[in-house]
């Protein structure tokens, strides 16, 4: 089985009630639960399974990616860390893993320090303001790209 880890960071904790006019309601636990109903859906769940993992300290985002090496992929939200979490995006890298970066809303039309991710030049896709569907796409689209192989 496919392993591909949700790692979530700094803030994301408060996901369902920190500005829910931006972020809607929904929490971490229904991401999981949307991700899961997705590989049950489409009959991916003896294929692939979901990890999920939240921590607003950059070092133990760090050692969970490089202490879960046999993972297929990472879905990855920074966060806080979208636009200063170089060693973040050091691990990430240095783990070469298939990585698709997910925010819930759309940081291209926020505050302008939010829009600088240094994320994508180094993760397959960005999926910016779909809310929490946009884990769902995510994976849709990891798990599109680990058949075509």
């Amino acid at each position: 089985m496919k392993k591909i880890l949700v790692i979530n960071g700094p803030n994301l904790n408060l996901l369902g009630s920190r500005d829910p006019e931006i972020y809607g309601r929904k929490n971490l636990d229904d991401v999981e639960k949307k991700l899961n109903e997705y590989l049950t859906e489409k009959n991916l769940d003896n294929s692939f399974e979901v990890e999920m993992f939240q921590s607003n300290h950059q070092g133990d985002l760090i050692d969970y990616i490089q202490s879960n090496k046999s993972a297929h992929a990472i879905i990855i939200n920074p966060g806080g860390l979208t636009t200063v979490g170089f060693p973040l995006l050091d691990a990430l890298i240095d783990s070469e893993k298939l990585s698709i970066e997910v925010h819930i809303s759309d940081i291209h039309k926020r505050e302008e320090f939010r829009r600088n991710s240094i994320f994508p030049n180094y993760c397959a896709s960005q999926i910016s303001g779909m809310g929490i569907e946009g884990y769902v796409r995510a994976l849709s689209d990891i798990c599109s790209q680990s058949n075509e192989k």
